[in-house]
């Protein structure tokens, strides 16, 4: 197989608004490091194991019956084509990064099968097929079509630009046309209920340069409001976007339609857009964000809750919201340079999303709580799947998120071992980071263009950070250097140079804005980029929802290599309160209560990791107070 060059995530190689540039995910390959071990997994567990499931479980019958290849009912839920096409873009982002023969031997069959299955008008869904025909375009709000079709869209084009070969991208094409010939101005008014098509069209405009394409994408995102779609806060069709204020609703919808507004910000520059967008992050990041940058608090509509609304054991947090949360934010750093999005990405990147897979690549999350008692696991699948291939997709994706280019010259956004191929005023320059990232801070930078070329190097420096420091080839950089920002290098880089960075990597106490009332007087840690949490399995002599963290008891990282793959721990000195003298009693009055805690010894594990070992308790946010001091472990209430 030939690779093409451009590989992207989202291509605003030209578009006119983007302050910044993907670099292709084929320049880039990963080291052994913390990610590269996982995309390895990806490649040789997870994807085999999910193009399994969907045999077993009738995802890929639907198209063979739609094509009338088979005979039977629809299996599975009427969306079930959109999870085909997110593995399909998960394997062609894999093929991209590193060519497998049996994966590419996988995805070819799967693609006969989903063109096979498309009508000569342009029309594929395998659902609408047969005896539903009639029923096609009749119900936006609930059915999904215009979702499938995105998906569709964007899986044709990964695979186009991993592999060059059309069959999918023209099958997509062809729907889209279709799609445009009943919608747009003009013609049948009408949007989506479950936002996806808007970027999809965005990008299948940079990719073939029909206007058509971004023009429907902007008729759909302007439908909203009108009352189309069920004219509800949980569809996001309560106002016209331009006027939202609030980030509201079902949180993957949601935010999936903000990645294909920010989309359409790129190609058009439209400032009320961007404005809009900003208002949205800001409503989210400061008021309707976990710490582990997962979002949406409720399990009713799967939404977004109340400013502050922030539960823990009910939080819902669906896999699929953290990964559409690294997706906006990538899309909002491109069009801003702005490190902030980098850094709600890199948060979601290794707690929210990461959390929703197995350490050995084969069980899913759908929900992410923050506190547990032992009976929410893993599942090899689920009867709503959207959780399992869009995590896969989102891994395969992860060399794309690491750099990016601007006329001014090269930015890193993430800090992983890997070596990367950039052009740079006509000359490659060869990027090599040596790194233990997120363990340590030290990151080593070397520089290797072909010849001397003067540019621009841009280093982010993470908001999590208070200190860091900064040397070129041994020599102290002393001005510019400032936590949630890019710090710029420019110089005449030579093959020889070379970049060491230091970021400080304390372990911190977080505590939440007093209005997120169920995390009063309790205290999370973080240590870089990773949220921990509190696992029954490694603190088995105390229940962890009774352990109560002081303000000043010392606490230490320590490297476990034979722990969980590898991690760093937290260990330290704590209290477990004893509950006996309520004596089976729910409330008691405060004048008759004697609180008794005990000193122990806690084990604190990354947030990602839960669940992979023994069922039991866990917790984020533990209790904590200045007035239990480690010198003084017994008090009276």
């Amino acid at each position: 197989m030939e690779k093409k060059l451009d590989v992207f995530i989202v291509d605003t190689s030209r578009s006119w608004y983007a302050k910044l540039r993907p670099v292709s995910i084929s320049k880039v390959h990963l080291e052994d490091s913390f990610w590269a071990p996982r995309l390895k997994m990806l490649g040789e567990v997870t994807l085999p194991t999910q193009y399994q499931i969907f045999e077993e479980t009738g995802y890929l019958f639907n198209f063979r019956r739609a094509a009338g290849k088979k005979t039977g009912d629809f299996q599975g839920r009427f969306f079930n084509d959109s999870d085909v096409y997110k593995w399909i873009e998960a394997v062609a982002f894999y093929l991209a990064y590193s060519y497998d023969e049996k994966l590419r031997s996988l995805v070819a069959h799967v693609i006969d099968d989903v063109v096979s299955a498309q009508d000569e008008d342009g029309y594929l869904n395998s659902y609408f097929t047969l005896e539903r025909k009639k029923d096609r375009w009749t119900n936006l709000k609930d059915m999904h079509e215009l979702y499938c079709a995105g998906h569709l869209m964007q899986a044709g084009i990964a695979l186009y630009r991993a592999t060059g070969e059309r069959q999918l991208l023209d099958a997509a094409c062809k729907f889209a046309d279709h799609i445009s010939s009943i919608f747009g101005v003009g013609k049948r008014p009408g949007t989506s209920g479950h936002p996806e098509i808007e970027m999809a069209l965005v990008e299948l405009y940079r990719t073939t340069e029909k206007r058509d394409y971004l023009d429907l994408a902007q008729f759909f995102l302007d439908q909203r409001g009108k009352g189309l779609v069920g004219g509800d806060l949980y569809h996001i069709d309560h106002k016209p976007f331009r006027k939202l204020t609030e980030i509201v609703g079902h949180a993957v919808r949601s935010l999936y339609l903000n990645c294909g507004a920010t989309d359409i910000y790129l190609e058009t520059g439209e400032k009320q857009l961007l404005n809009t967008l900003l208002r949205l992050w800001c409503s989210m990041t400061e008021r309707k964000m976990y710490v582990t940058g997962g979002v949406g608090a409720r399990y009713t509509g799967e939404a977004f809750g109340d400013d502050y609304e922030l539960p823990n054991y009910r939080a819902y947090a669906e896999t699929c919201a953290a990964i559409a949360n690294v997706m906006w934010n990538w899309r909002m750093l491109l069009a801003t340079g702005d490190a902030k999005f980098a850094d709600v990405m890199e948060l979601a990147l290794y707690n929210g999303v990461l959390s929703g897979i197995s350490l050995d690549g084969k069980n899913y999350f759908y929900v992410n709580p923050l506190a547990d008692r032992g009976k929410h696991r893993r599942q090899r699948w689920f009867r709503c799947a959207c959780c399992p291939p869009n995590i896969a997709r989102t891994l395969a994706y992860l060399p794309g998120y690491l750099y990016s280019i601007s006329d001014e010259g090269i930015w890193i956004h993430l800090y992983v071992q890997s070596r990367a191929f950039v052009n740079v005023e006509g000359k490659t320059v060869t990027i090599k980071q040596r790194t233990r990232y997120p363990w340590s801070g030290e990151v080593e930078i070397s520089l290797q263009p072909e010849s001397e070329v003067s540019f621009s190097l841009y280093l982010r420096i993470p908001g999590w950070c208070r200190k860091a420091k900064i040397y070129v080839n041994n020599q102290k950089l002393e001005t510019g250097i400032r936590p949630g920002g890019y710090i710029e290098i420019h110089r005449v880089w030579k093959p020889s140079d070379y970049v060491k960075l230091f970021l400080s990597m304390p372990i911190e106490r977080l505590i939440s804005h007093p209005n997120v009332l169920e995390n009063t007087d309790k205290v999370a840690l973080k240590r870089g980029p990773i949220v921990y949490c509190i696992e029954q399995i490694d603190n088995p002599d105390f229940d962890v929802w009774n352990i109560v963290l002081p303000l000043d008891s010392p606490l230490k990282a320590e490297w476990a290599p034979k722990l969980l793959n590898g991690v760093t721990v937290i260990q330290g000195e704590a209290f477990a309160i004893e509950t006996e003298s309520f004596k089976n009693r729910l409330y008691q009055a405060a004048a008759d209560v004697s609180f008794k805690t005990r000193k122990i010894q806690f084990k604190a594990i990354p947030y990602y990791a839960w669940a992979n070992r023994k069922p039991g308790s866990m917790i984020v946010w533990m209790r904590s107070t200045s007035e239990i001091s480690i010198k003084n472990f017994t008090r009276r209430v």
